[in-house]
């Protein structure tokens, strides 16, 4: 021990002793390690901002939304599908719970189906009002968005079938219209009918980025009431009135008033895999019963995530090529400075193997000093890593997310960086003859 000690500490005063070099020696270590301090990051930040999207649309689901066309679409929609009858504009019935209720019938895959529909108005109470939405949902909606309740109760059958009068509201709005705390029972007015609220959802937290990519709302700002509630005592869009008749007079690129039921349907698959087959078969369904109207999109956000996530692989897989490039030319300069290193000081080693020592002793000084001079190239890369990667995040708008794992294996690769190039520099020092050594100048 005592050997190895004072092998060391020679090592150490050479370092020292040339600051500048070993500084210039470790700047390919720094690079490295910053490089793949960086990389780590924003790929641990990519992986966490898709799970918490994942567990912001829930697993297995295909999202079925009501589209709105003006009078140029359909024409175009006419034009394509019924080329005889161009002047006949085609109708649609929307989509309507019985689209909901004909899917599920038809397609065995299917595990759950929700509507939605969405209904924008006031919320009054206590003489304060704020705009908000008010979403007609059955319970299904809940378990498929992964929605659970801090305090009170879901919709119970009696309150799905008869319009019950009935609320289950976000956390948003129970802190905004009732700062005492006192929600359940209370009445809240949206529109102009009284609900009360018979439940308050979890706190849902969501970065404002996420909402927007996936085009979902802010659960925590809604106000939930049971589907039948939605149209029996706000608005049926699926009857007939005045509005339906004059859908075929349109003036040319007007946007046509919203004729769906429903604004939306999200459907649970039994299983991953059939997700894109029952997207298909749900596509066909529709389309025939909409008389072949493109008035809804399907579209599968799992699947669409799945792709981002190769994607970001692909983008990680690149800049780890990258960083390790930059590690290598590192080692490498370390060995050809080391190897500089012992050709300046063949006379050093000379005098110390005739002093006594070994050449198991030449051996420890020079690889002590790579390995020191990668360790400092590591510790200072961490911290350029750790600070290009907030700079990265706040100037791109993207995620980065520094674990203590990734510092623990850049910290490891440098020192076995320094370890692998500083052993040949050090067998070339210790392989010295000692009499030539000493006659060198």
């Amino acid at each position: 021990m005592e050997r190895i000690l004072f092998n060391f500490i020679l090592a150490m005063e050479g370092v020292f002793a040339n600051k500048l070099r070993a500084f210039l020696t470790a700047l390919g270590i720094i690079f490295g390690v910053a490089a793949v301090i960086a990389m780590l990051a924003i790929g641990t930040g990519a992986k966490q901002s898709i799970l918490d999207q994942m567990k912001l649309i829930g697993t297995n689901n295909i999202v079925i939304e009501s589209v709105v066309q003006s009078a140029e679409e359909v024409a175009e929609t006419n034009t394509n599908n019924n080329a005889n009858q161009k002047d006949m504009m085609p109708w649609s019935p929307g989509l309507t719970l019985e689209d909901a209720r004909a899917i599920k019938r038809v397609i065995p895959t299917i595990d759950e189906i929700s509507p939605e529909i969405v209904i924008s108005t006031s919320i009054i109470q206590s003489a304060k009002m704020e705009k908000a939405k008010c979403i007609g949902v059955t319970n299904t909606f809940f378990e498929l968005n992964n929605l659970t309740l801090s305090t009170g109760k879901f919709f119970h059958s009696k309150h799905m079938d008869g319009g019950k009068p009935v609320c289950i509201v976000g956390k948003n709005i129970a802190s905004k219209f009732f700062s005492s705390g006192e929600v359940l029972g209370k009445k809240i007015k949206c529109g102009n009918t009284w609900l009360t609220i018979i439940g308050v959802l979890e706190k849902r937290i969501a970065s404002k980025e996420s909402l927007e990519n996936l085009g979902i709302r802010d659960y925590n700002s809604d106000v939930y009431i049971p589907v039948s509630t939605a149209l029996l005592r706000f608005k049926n869009r699926a009857l007939v009135s005045r509005d339906d008749i004059k859908r075929g007079d349109w003036d040319e690129g007007e946007k046509g008033q919203n004729y769906h039921q429903l604004d939306r349907l999200i459907i649970r698959v039994d299983d991953s895999k059939n997700l894109q087959a029952t997207a298909d078969v749900v596509g066909r369904i529709l389309k025939r019963r909409h008389h072949d109207l493109l008035d809804y999109e399907v579209t599968v956000p799992e699947l669409l995530l799945q792709q981002q996530q190769k994607t970001q692989d692909i983008f990680n897989n690149v800049l780890a090529m990258i960083a390790g490039i930059s590690l290598l030319v590192g080692g490498i300069g370390i060995m050809n400075i080391m190897l500089a290193s012992v050709m300046e000081r063949i006379k050093e080693i000379g005098v110390r193997r005739s002093l006594g020592a070994k050449q198991n002793d030449i051996i420890l000084q020079f690889l002590f000093e790579a390995i020191f001079i990668s360790l400092i190239g590591g510790v200072i890369g961490i911290l350029l890593g750790i600070l290009s990667a907030n700079i990265i995040a706040d100037s791109f708008n993207i995620p980065a997310i520094v674990s203590t794992w990734s510092v623990l294996l850049s910290f490891g690769v440098a020192a076995i960086v320094g370890l692998v190039f500083g052993l040949f520099p050090a067998q070339k020092a210790a392989l010295q003859d000692p009499i030539l050594a000493l006659r060198t100048d």
